[in-house]
């Protein structure tokens, strides 16, 4: 075994096969594998083979995609059968929500060029004769979708890397990972070690051994899925020696399970509620080929609902019951990306539908290690969208919820409730006491909405207006009209210090840094290519000392990208403060009445301007006041040192009782944001936009010197833009609005799409936020959007409907 690699794959499943390969494919040949066992034996060897399309995930979705269309392809480049069948799949529904959901995933699957078609309940028989359709309503069929034999494209796959240079070790066992203080990494193992400039983890069921390794808590556990195999059934045996077409892949989404043929007989995969963890403290040494014992039981409510729609399935015995381990994350969703705090060490972990994701996350992962960056925005599969609060007490709870959730419908404002409540601000009892009902981002429960009182406190979700939605509208207009209070206290939150931290900061956003001490800026940090990675409001609070703040949801991204860049000669150190400060945000009309009962500051534009911070003192606590909000209107973010939250919290309740203060939440919040054409990023801001595409010019300051991205971002410009920014007034809307990834069309043809939408209250008007082809984004422009199936007319108008000269904000209009 050699003892110098460019890169080192650890583990032998498809997954890191496909890895292998697609770095080899990008002119990488000195990469090498290491294998503990056989190629395989992990969790690949006993899963289904199937290759859904479906996802809801903009990224995950383009993954699947890339994998179906690339496995027809390696079959022919190596000339080895992958076993792939070309046969389809069909989603049933039996409820409005379920067509809701298919309707949300079809705009979406448009934006990204994968086909859906819609089937009638009679189209479905006709495809699928042994399938009952009593109490169906419709399905959607994936054309491009079917099955492939896992085993065989692995072996195709390790073909191909191989005629491209690529090494595999089989029955190799790492056994220690360091890194030296050159960055270089060496990897231990029971036959040599082989130093190397990166690693990719695609252990799968050895994830978090191989994490401890590095010193990372790798947020992934294995949860048991089992399918059954029958004996051959007659009916499918004369179909295929009457030469029929195989039906397709069955999902019964309502009832939890898929089924398709397999060898004259039928293969059923339930996902049922219960199924629990395994390999919890790590599989033993000597794993291979594993097996657990099945447990029937638990699959009864599924196999009764799979006799009631497919009735052949009862009669005949079973041939075998699997049941194995797939790796899981909390969200269901895969980890593929830079691993956190480390430099050169890569994961692409966590996969519970590895057959389908393999070759796009080998693919993107490929790109990411070669070229910089992937090509594709990652944000919904980074492994850095989970925090240490994914402690491996939580991951057991949200894990097995997430397998039970995998045919559950997936509303855009769904809040699953297992390893909850986690993190919480001082002031949540407040809240709760208030009527609040929660949500959580990166582990932070934050009020979603208020519950007026009598009405229930109990979310309802839905792709059309909930029964929320009056109650988030009361907020949004409270807001505009008096004065409300919303908790961030989930806001990422630094500080940057040292005689470095200016240039530092300089070189990585493409903002001028704020000058005076005090001021506050938008900054954004872009990638080499020149699109947005992360968005930060610094304050300078003295010449060599900045405080950052970013979204909550994105802590350990923004965090890790800040370190990744920070100099190594000591002159910049950082500070994370999100746990020690909070964040409680005071916004409208009577915001500065409110605050001039509780302090002694003056608050007066010429005293506290707009885009500026001070220290005072609120009640008897010391705040950082920022003349900054997220709303567009008057008013100040309050960050305070987190142990003086409730006084905080129950002063300004107090002085503004009379004046109409109320809290409000996240989902007015967004409404309000909408009005304003405030971007977020993974929406309107993304690696796939140049940040000119986003409409961020006036943020950018590519003639102040060299950043990050600058070069990147004017070689974009000179080679011309294919999307613009643009805000959307959606016309006839009755009790659905754009919920983001909705196509949006000139005439027949897809020319953009839509980024983020939601219902005025303050313009009274349905809105959206979207991207579509340059040369349509003239304000007037009339073009159509699609909404659960439904064409409506939008038409471009001017940025910020709401107070678009920004007196509001800026504190100059009349109350």
């Amino acid at each position: 075994m050699k003892d110098q690699a460019r890169v080192v794959v650890i583990g032998g499943g498809v997954v890191g096969v496909s890895t292998l390969y697609h770095l080899a494919a990008k002119g990488w040949s000195d990469v090498v594998l290491l294998e503990r066992r056989e190629l395989t034996s992990g969790s690949t060897w006993h899963a289904a083979g199937l290759l859904p399309l479906f996802n809801m995930s903009y990224s995950v979705g383009q993954i699947h995609k890339y994998s179906v269309k690339f496995y027809q392809a390696l079959e022919a480049e190596t000339g080895q059968d992958v076993g792939f069948r070309n046969v389809s799949n069909i989603r049933l529904a039996q409820t409005r929500d379920r067509m809701d959901e298919y309707r949300q995933y079809a705009g979406v699957a448009e934006t990204i060029g994968v086909e859906v078609r819609f089937l009638t309940p009679e189209q479905v028989q006709d495809i699928w004769p042994l399938c009952t359709i009593e109490g169906l309503i419709g399905a959607i069929q994936h054309p491009a979708d079917g099955y492939i034999q896992p085993a065989d494209l692995t072996q195709a796959l390790a073909k191909g890397a191989r005629a491209r240079g690529a090494t595999i070790h089989r029955n190799t066992t790492v056994t220690g990972l360091s890194q030296k203080p050159n960055g270089e990494w060496v990897v231990e193992t029971d036959k040599g070690t082989i130093t190397c400039e990166h690693v990719v983890a695609c252990t799968g069921n050895f994830a978090r051994q191989t994490g401890r390794m590095v010193g990372l808590d790798v947020p992934v556990i294995p949860v048991e899925h089992q399918f059954i195999v029958t004996e051959p059934h007659p009916e499918i045996v004369a179909r295929r020696n009457q030469g029929l077409p195989e039906m397709g892949v069955l999902r019964d989404s309502d009832n939890a399970w898929y089924m398709r043929e397999e060898n004259g007989g039928l293969l059923l995969g339930p996902y049922e509620t219960g199924a629990p963890c395994c390999y919890v403290d790590d599989p033993r040494p000597d794993t291979e080929w594993e097996l657990f014992q099945g447990d029937l039981e638990r699959l009864e409510p599924h196999i009764e609902g799979a006799i009631f729609r497919v009735p052949a399935f009862g009669e005949v015995g079973v041939k075998q019951v699997y049941n194995g381990a797939i790796a899981y994350t909390p969200d269901g969703s895969p980890i593929i990306g830079p691993a956190w705090g480390l430099r050169n060490f890569w994961l692409n972990e966590g996969h519970s539908f590895g057959i389908t994701a393999a070759g796009g996350a080998g693919w993107q992962i490929a790109e990411w290690i070669v070229e910089g960056e992937p090509s594709i925005d990652m944000l919904g599969v980074d492994p850095r969208r989970f925090g240490d609060y994914a402690t491996k007490g939580y991951l057991r709870r949200k894990n097995e919820e997430a397998y039970a959730n995998v045919f559950t419908v997936h509303f855009p404002d769904e809040e699953r409730p297992a390893g909850r409540p986690l993190r919480t601000a001082p002031c949540y009892e407040r809240m709760r006491d208030l009527g609040a009902v929660f949500g959580q981002k990166f582990g932070w429960e934050r009020p979603n909405w208020f519950a007026p009182e009598g009405v229930p406190r109990e979310d309802h979700w839905s792709f059309r207006r909930s029964r929320w939605f009056d109650h988030v509208g009361a907020e949004a207009r409270n807001v505009a009209e008096n004065a409300g209070l919303l908790d961030m206290t989930a806001f990422a939150k630094a500080r940057i210090s040292g005689p470095g931290a200016e240039a530092f900061l300089d070189r990585l956003v493409a903002n001028r840094l704020p000058q005076k001490t005090g001021r506050v800026g938008l900054c954004h940090a872009l990638t080499p290519r020149g699109g947005v990675h992360s968005e930060f409001t610094i304050q300078r609070e003295g010449p060599d000392l900045f405080y950052l703040v970013s979204a909550g949801a994105w802590q350990r991204l923004d965090h890790d990208w800040l370190r990744r860049h920070m100099p190594d000669d000591g002159s910049v150190q950082m500070q994370n403060l999100t746990g020690a400060m909070g964040v409680l945000v005071l916004a409208g009309p009577k915001a500065r009445t409110v605050l001039e009962r509780v302090s002694d500051a003056d608050f007066s534009n010429a005293a506290f301007p707009w885009l500026s911070g001070q220290e005072i003192v609120l009640g008897m606590a010391p705040v950082k006041a920022l003349r900054v909000n997220f709303v567009g209107e008057l008013g100040w973010e309050l960050h305070h040192p987190i142990e003086y939250q409730n006084h905080i919290f129950d002063t300004l309740m107090a002085a503004g009782a009379d004046l109409g203060l109320k809290p409000f939440g996240i989902r007015a919040m967004d409404t309000l944001r909408l009005e304003k054409s405030y971007r977020m990023v993974g929406t309107e801001m993304s690696i796939e936009y140049a940040a000119y595409d986003s409409g961020l010019d006036r943020f950018l300051r590519p003639d102040k010197g060299d950043f990050i991205g600058r070069d990147g971002l004017l070689r974009w410009r000179d080679a011309g833009f294919r999307n613009r920014f643009v805000t959307l007034a959606v016309h006839d809307v009755t009790d659905a609005d754009a919920l983001g990834n909705n196509p949006i069309y000139d005439g027949a043809a897809l020319v953009g799409r839509a980024t983020g939408g939601n219902y005025g209250f303050r313009v009274e008007q349905s809105l959206a936020l979207g991207m579509v082809h340059p040369d349509l984004a003239a304000e007037g422009t009339e073009l159509s959007m699609d909404i659960l199936g439904t064409r409506h007319r939008v038409t471009v108008i001017p940025e910020s409907p709401y107070d678009p000269g920004n007196l509001r904000l800026r504190g100059v209009a009349p109350n």
